[in-house]
Formats: C-alpha cells, structure tokens, sequence
C-alpha cells in the first residue's frame, strides 16, 4: 500500500510514528514533517534517514503558528492522511485543514473541549476522523472495549458494575521526594492533574476534580497508586450509558508520587495560571529520563447469570525497543503505535466522518500489525 502521511508535529511521538511507518511491512510511505521549527524538522529527517533500514522520502513542510502557508498548502494536497502529533490546543486547526484538502485525521490529544470542537467540525466531511488515538486515550479505550465484549460474550450480559481503565508512563527509577521522572510532556502531565475528570458513578456521568480518587493497586505483583486524570476515558463514558454502572480511567504512578503533587498544588492556590504554574515546579524538581516502562490495566467486572461475580481483565508491562536502528522510550512505541494502526485502518476501510474510541473494531486494532508489534498479539480469553 503507498501512503503520503503528514504528520504535525515532529517531536518524539511524531519521530516514532514517521521510523514505525518506515519500518512497515505493509505499507510504503512518504513523509511530510510538519511543524514551526525548521532546526526541529531537520532533526526528525535526520532521526528517520539513520534510524529506517530502507530508504523513504521524507519532506519538510515549515507551518504557520496559526493558519496556513503556501508551503503547507502544497504538501496537504499530495496527502491521504494527516496525524496530528501536536499540543491538543492545535487539533481544530489541523482539522480545518485535513477536511479542506480532503484528508483522512487522526490524533492523540486528551483535550476534552478541542475534541468537542473536532466533532463539530468534521461532522461532514467525506473522510474519515479518528479521535484520541494515542495510548491514554487511544489503546486503553480500545482494550476495554474488548473487554466488556469477551465479558457481554462468555456471561451472557450488557448490563455490567464496573469499567477501569489505568495508564502510567512512569522511569524505571523514581526517587524521592517525588517519585517520579519525566518520560512525555511535563505541560501533558500538569495539564491532565488540574482538569477536571469525567467518570460514571451509579450511571451517572459526572465530573471529578483530577486527583480525588486515589487508590492502590496492584498490577502483576508490583504496588502502584492510580488517581483520576482528565481525558483518559474518551468517549466511553457516553458509549456505555446505562451498561456500566462504574466507570472511570485514572493514572498509575508509584506510591507517594500523588501525596507530593498535593502538597505541592497547595502552594499555588491562589496563582492565576496553575497548570503552567505546576509544570515549571515540575521542570524544576523533576529530571527528564530515556529510561521508561509503560504500566497498562483494564478491567471490566459484573454478575453473570447466575448472580456470581466476574471479572475480565489484561495488564501489559512495556519497556522501550529497537525499531529499525533505533532505540525507541516505551512511551513512543505505545503512542505512536496505535496512531499508526489507525493510519493503517483509515486507509484499508471506508470510513467516513468521525470515527470515537468505541466505534473502533476492536480486534482489527489490538492484533492489527503495527499494535501487535508493541503489545504482543491479542488472544481473546474466552
């Protein structure tokens, strides 16, 4: 299959995506990296030329900070398919553009209004706009689809207690006071601690304020603490109204990590910016690490016909690979992965309009071949 892919954004997650790409075996694509800076798109080039094992075009596209160019508007007109790898606050932007140059869309964003806003706009359009479709929100969702599936399949009911879903993108290491490292986006993860969180409570769809529910558990025989984060659960919690009684989507972190977020929100109460505020206190105590391991958890859990309770569940441990001649963090293959996947689907179905989380078919995505690269294959537990 040959593909024109323009991917915004040519940081990490762009980087991963455009050598994953690369490095596919059923697919031939040529490259167009956009973004504002051109040191920063030379790079991403210079990542993929000495990182993919066969040659690949790949082009420069210098974009506007807000709008368009000339240059942008050349290269979206050779496009299938845009995937956006920017800050979520651009994704209307790109979105404008992938239906004015007639573009399928996918993008990773867990920004609840520009997601909104997304719908809107592509509500028509002739292609095909897959949302939140990185890791957290993208794989997790898709996974406990799959779960309330096998679950719905096996007991012989849609009427269920509870959905979890539980992401950490965490370092290998985390010592104190703070108990963690940095391995994504430091405004990423400032942001999804101060936005409210939506979660279904006795089926009621509510909003929580972001680190009010923090729990321990323990996933494959190691301790970790999960809290409520904002964007995680996509469009579930609409999707399963009045079939999940319990729903919610927090972030894994090891113990003591969340005590120390509060104590330090609690110097900054009263600051006008809190998000922005929060991050450089961050960036100031908390190093960046190569490092990382991503901890995945889903569950779904319910009474089957006979009034015994059930529960399905998977968990994945994934630590950074090699990809072509390079050494990927876990966090770029288990984003970057799942985009490609949908890339993937956008060009081998006929889908059209929007295109959320639960509509996606869930084991076209889980054993499709760029995810079951990452994550292993998926075999259905039935």
């Amino acid at each position: 299959m040959l593909a024109n892919i323009f991917i915004a954004g040519s940081g990490g997650i762009g980087q991963a995506a455009a050598l994953i790409l690369a490095e596919s075996k059923v697919m031939n694509v040529s490259i167009y990296f956009g973004d504002i800076s051109e040191i920063a798109i030379q790079s991403a080039k210079n990542f993929i030329k000495e990182g993919a094992t066969k040659d690949i075009d790949v082009f420069s596209v210098v974009m506007s900070e807000e709008g368009n160019n000339e240059i942008m508007e050349d290269a979206l007109q050779k496009c299938d398919i845009i995937l956006d790898c920017l800050p979520g606050s651009q994704a209307p932007r790109m979105a404008r553009l992938a239906v004015k140059h007639n573009c399928h869309y996918a993008n990773l964003t867990e920004y609840v209004q520009e997601t909104k806003d997304v719908i809107e706009i592509a509500k028509n359009a002739d292609t095909a706009f897959v949302l939140q479709t990185g890791l957290a929100p993208g794989f997790i969702n898709v996974l406990a689809c799959r779960l309330y599936e096998e679950f719905k399949n096996e007991f012989g009911t849609e009427i269920m207690d509870s959905m979890t879903m539980k992401v950490g993108a965490i370092s290998k290491n985390a010592p104190s006071p703070h108990y963690y490292a940095f391995t994504w986006s430091p405004i990423g993860v400032a942001t999804e601690y101060l936005k409210d969180a939506e979660i279904v409570r006795n089926f009621n769809k509510m909003l929580v304020p972001a680190l009010s529910g923090r729990e321990t558990i323990i996933i494959d025989g190691d301790a970790y603490e999960d809290n409520f984060t904002s964007g995680g659960a996509a469009n579930l919690p609409d999707a399963f109204s009045g079939k999940i009684k319990n729903l919610d989507y927090k972030t894994i972190r090891y113990p003591g990590h969340y005590q120390w977020v509060q104590t330090t929100l609690s110097t900054i109460q009263n600051v006008e910016n809190r998000i922005k505020a929060l991050e450089n206190i961050m960036l100031e105590n908390i190093p960046s690490v190569e490092d990382d391991v991503v901890v995945v958890y889903s569950s779904v859990q319910g009474k089957d016909q006979k009034g015994r309770l059930r529960r399905k569940e998977r968990s994945y441990k994934i630590f950074p690979s090699v990809v072509g001649h390079k050494k990927l963090r876990a966090i770029q293959t288990t984003t970057a992965a799942p985009l490609c996947e949908i890339a993937y689907l956008l060009l081998t179905h006929k889908w059209k309009g929007v295109i959320l989380q639960s509509q996606v078919p869930t084991l076209d995505f889980l054993n499709g071949p760029f995810v079951s690269s990452v994550y292993g294959v998926y075999e259905p537990k039935l």
